[in-house]
């Protein structure tokens, strides 16, 4: 009988989750980040929490952008001879979107070196967050009830095909000091309040969903995308959470959800710190993904 190892990237968020998906036996691929000069590995030395408020007070943020990189092609080699050391004939890798990055390819072309000592499947999740660590739980509950790496491929494959990541940036700083927004955009922007939906389109990249105006706006627009896409669905057919990087506008989307009826079953769960930085402490929105 196979043995199979899961693996997640560090932006699939395991470690920020709660403590019951801490020790099931995942292994984690971690991303790195340098920020005022020093190198963190996520989820072993980046205390989420603290980037954040870090973020969000940080003098002349501008010059003092965080920025991420990959994992080494020497911690990938080192990975799939752990995985190789320990028995296991099969690997099942859940990886950050393609759309965010090189990591993904980076994991399969390593792992091309190791495909005559093992069967390997490196998932693009088209997604990060908690979506992508969801892909991993499940891939690790099926293994631990016997399932093969076909079924778990197809049953990750699926969720892939339903799942949504819906969030609203309070601000616009940050995007516009990546460069993610520029030149006259940048500017009305700022001046009208304009505060963007955004989601993962098909193919994994974030789009803007809506451009709508001031950010308790937004969050009304993210409420009523979030009600069609649960439609009928009954609460026991998927997990629903809030993903945030500060609080500040997660606080107002608890409050406006009310108004729409809508309860999350699962509990909050901060967003990556090597995805969050990107869009700055002011985003808060749902991660939706529906049960294989």
């Amino acid at each position: 009988m196979s043995k199979i190892l899961v693996a997640c990237t560090s932006t699939g968020c395991i470690e920020y989750a709660p403590e019951r998906y801490h020790n099931l036996g995942i292994d984690i691929i971690r991303i790195h980040m340098f920020f005022k000069g020093n190198e963190y590995l996520e989820g072993f030395d980046l205390d989420p929490v603290k980037f954040y408020d870090e973020l969000e007070t940080l003098k002349d943020p501008k010059n003092n952008l965080p920025y991420t990189s990959m994992p080494s092609i020497k911690e990938l080699q080192d990975f799939y001879e752990s995985a190789i050391e320990r028995g296991y004939d099969e690997v099942f890798v859940v990886a950050i979107s393609s759309g965010l990055g090189g990591t993904y390819n980076l994991i399969k072309h390593v792992g091309k070196d190791y495909a005559d000592r093992l069967k390997i499947v490196v998932i693009d999740s088209k997604t990060t967050c908690f979506n992508e660590g969801l892909l991993a739980i499940t891939a690790k509950e099926m293994v631990d009830k016997g399932a093969t790496l076909e079924e778990i491929t197809g049953a990750v494959n699926k969720m892939i095909s339903t799942q949504e990541f819906l969030g609203v940036d309070g601000k616009l700083d940050y995007l516009i000091y990546n460069g993610r927004l520029k030149g006259g955009k940048a500017l009305i922007g700022k001046m009208m309040q304009i505060c963007p939906v955004i989601h993962f389109n098909k193919e994994g990249n974030i789009v803007t969903l809506q451009t709508v105006r001031t950010p308790k706006k937004a969050l009304r627009a993210t409420c009523e995308e979030l009600k069609k896409l649960i439609g009928n669905h009954s609460s026991d057919e998927y997990i629903l959470l809030h993903v945030y990087t500060g609080k500040s506008l997660l606080n107002d989307l608890i409050e406006i959800e009310k108004e729409y009826g809508i309860t999350c079953n699962h509990e909050d769960v901060i967003m990556s710190p090597v995805s969050g930085c990107h869009n700055g402490p002011w985003l808060a929105g749902y991660l939706l993904t529906f049960k294989p």
